[in-house]
């Protein structure tokens, strides 16, 4: 099985090869239960109140509860991007940019397996959202 490091100093040619594939494949499938387990904890302890016998207890759980709802919501968004990426390597076109078809790499897809552009095409589009937003 591979690891890493060995995909690292895997040779440029072996780019998205089976064993790549099947690598990520794996860690993305390892993400999703991992993200399910996090979205079932929040949840969990968002429905299960501690006591609140005084202002400070009742505040903090207040300030507990948005950090779980914030929780919740950032992990719930990151499902789908975990199912499109497996539906990618199924397609054959994991690792790839979906707009230019260019390599994302190796190092970004460790660090981000869900990853559907490389760095410059990333770049750009944060460009256009901040113009677009200020």
């Amino acid at each position: 099985m591979l690891t890493k490091e060995k995909i690292l100093k895997a040779p440029k040619k072996n780019y998205m090869n089976k064993e790549q594939l099947e690598f990520f494949k794996i860690l993305l499938e390892e993400l999703k239960l991992e993200t399910l387990g996090h979205i079932k904890d929040a949840k969990n302890r968002l429905s299960n109140p501690p006591d609140c016998s005084d202002e400070v207890d009742r505040a903090q759980h207040e300030i507990d509860s948005m950090l779980f709802l914030r929780i919740v919501e950032r992990e719930s968004k990151l499902l789908p991007k975990i199912d499109k990426a497996i539906l990618r390597i199924k397609k054959g076109d994991y690792g790839f940019c979906v707009e230019t078809g260019e390599k994302i790499g190796l190092e970004r897809l460790i660090s981000r397996p869900t990853a559907e552009y490389c760095a410059e095409v990333k770049i750009i589009n944060e460009e256009k959202e901040k113009h677009f937003v200020d």
